[in-house]
């Protein structure tokens, strides 16, 4: 499907780019319902219950790094630990919203720059940094809405249906997070066999930080910070990515 086909014409009216933003948004609502689901279920395993689930949603819309500040609140993290493994899971986020922030008219109202960081995931990236020429805020406040509506609903529905749902069919549904992980992985490291090698490096430096002495005395949520700093760092400096030509 080309851009013509996903966003109105340059003229459109501001309701016409928050509509079809709305309409944009639903494939990605339903794939978050799915995802934010499982999320929920392993919120309420952890003893979180359906308001502080629904807010932790609303406030991050992030899939790993929600996935990860319920690993750390399970394993009793400190403050410190999990403000800096939120910054560093999620640091991407900053860098697209900069990027972003060059398709905005420069005549547009500052808190415009201000507002859209909050609409910034993978997916409403995607779609926002496609369309043609100057980005009409409204079209990514479109997206953002419907596709926020499902990621906070399927949390709050996993935390209420999975008081109800029988203990090993909650624990069997909670898998779904170790899936969508997978469905992640795959697909760039048979791309890119590099990519491979990182998360097998990935899974091997875990494991030795859970087996070796004094570093399995390091909390869960500093082992991330380390891991991810020094082979992402590494991955940078052996294979960094060119940029793209204009």
């Amino acid at each position: 499907m080309n851009s013509e086909n996903r966003t109105p014409a340059a003229g459109a009216s501001g309701a016409q780019w928050f509509l079809r933003g709305l309409r944009n948004g639903i494939p990605i609502c339903a794939g978050y319902f799915a995802v934010s689901f499982a999320l929920g279920i392993a919120a309420r395993n952890i003893g979180m219950d359906w308001m502080q689930s629904f807010v932790m949603s609303l406030t991050m819309v992030a899939s790993a790094g929600e996935f990860a500040a319920v690993t750390l609140i399970s394993s009793a993290a400190g403050v410190v630990e999990m403000i800096t493994t939120s910054i560093i899971v999620n640091l991407r986020y900053f860098l697209m919203s900069c990027s972003l922030t060059q398709k905005l008219d420069p005549q547009l109202p500052f808190w415009h720059r201000l507002l859209l960081p909050y609409c910034i995931t993978d997916e409403i990236f995607g779609l926002s940094v496609s369309v043609e020429g100057y980005l009409r805020p409204i079209y990514s406040y479109g997206i953002t809405l419907i596709s926020v509506a499902g990621w906070c609903g399927g949390t709050v529905l996993g935390v209420l249906v999975g008081n109800i749902l029988p203990e090993a069919l909650s624990s069997a549904l909670g898998v779904a997070m170790y899936g969508m992980f997978l469905a992640i992985i795959i697909p760039p490291a048979k791309k890119d066999h590099f990519i491979g090698v990182l998360v097998f490096l990935s899974m091997l430096m875990s494991w030795l930080f859970s087996v070796v002495p004094v570093l399995r005395d390091i909390s869960s949520g500093f082992r991330i910070i380390i891991l991810t700093i020094l082979i992402a760092g590494a991955a940078a400096v052996i294979k960094p990515v060119p940029d793209e030509e204009g």
